[in-house]
Order: C-alpha cells, then structure tokens, then sequence
C-alpha cells in the first residue's frame, strides 16, 4: 500500500471535488451575506460588481489545490487578488470564522477541520492589507481573476 493510499491527501478526505463544491456553495452564500463580513467598502463594492458563480468558482479551484487536490485554480496568487480589498485583520477572523462555521456545517471531521483551518491561517499576511477604514478611495473597477 502506497503512502498516499494510508494518508490521503486533504483533498481526498473533504470528498474531492464534489464536498469541497458543496462546502464553497454554503461559505459564499454565507459570506455575501454576512453583514460584517461586507462591512469593507472595497469587498462590498467587489461583491456587488462580481457574482456569486465566479467567485465559488475560484474559491472551489482554489481549495481543491491548496488541500492536495489536482492544479485547476486559474487566478492570481492571494497577495495580488486582496491587494485592492485592504483587508483588516478584524475582516480576515470574520471569513476564517464563517469558513469554520461552514465546515462544522458540512459535517467535516475535526480533524479535517483543523487541517484546513491552518491553511487558512497560513494565508493571513498575504491577505491582510490596510484596513478598509484607513483607505481613501474605493476602486472603481476592482481587478480581475
């Protein structure tokens, strides 16, 4: 039995595609409607100006690979894609926290769990920016995936 066969990769053991598909359908409702979460002019001005389908498209994509999964995520590394949204270390607990509750909601193992969660950690300085209160302008047309 090969290594991988004994220790799936974390892609394998949130169900591949499909349960990652289905927890990213029940993270991005929530997200887009978390208040708090919306709070930030710039991820609320990027909400309204892009849809839900692109966005769960590219947070699917991007699961699958972070969690060992085949390579199929097509946007921009997480630095360049927040860059425009100034994140504030208060914004990123609110996602880590919706993601968390997603995953409790979808039924994933603690420790699954766990595991995703660090990766989520892991992306916090690539994320986090200025704070949205502290940013003068709003972008206007925010960039593209």
């Amino acid at each position: 039995m090969t290594d991988t066969a004994q220790n799936p990769p974390l892609y394998e053991r949130l169900g591949g595609l499909y349960g990652i598909a289905g927890a990213v359908d029940v993270l991005a409702d929530r997200l887009y409607d978390n208040a708090s979460a919306n709070r930030n002019p710039h991820v609320a001005a990027f909400h309204q100006m892009k849809g839900h389908a692109g966005f769960k498209f590219l947070v699917t994509a991007w699961s699958i690979e972070a969690t060992g999964g085949p390579a199929c995520y097509p946007g921009r590394d997480m630095r360049e894609s927040h860059a425009h949204l100034y994140v504030a270390e208060e914004e990123f607990d609110i996602v880590a926290g919706e993601i968390a509750a997603t995953l409790y909601h979808v039924g994933v193992p603690q420790p699954e769990h766990g595991e995703f969660m660090a990766i989520i950690e892991g992306y916090r300085s690539m994320v986090v920016g200025t704070p949205a209160e502290k940013a003068d302008d709003i972008v206007a047309e925010p960039a593209t995936f």
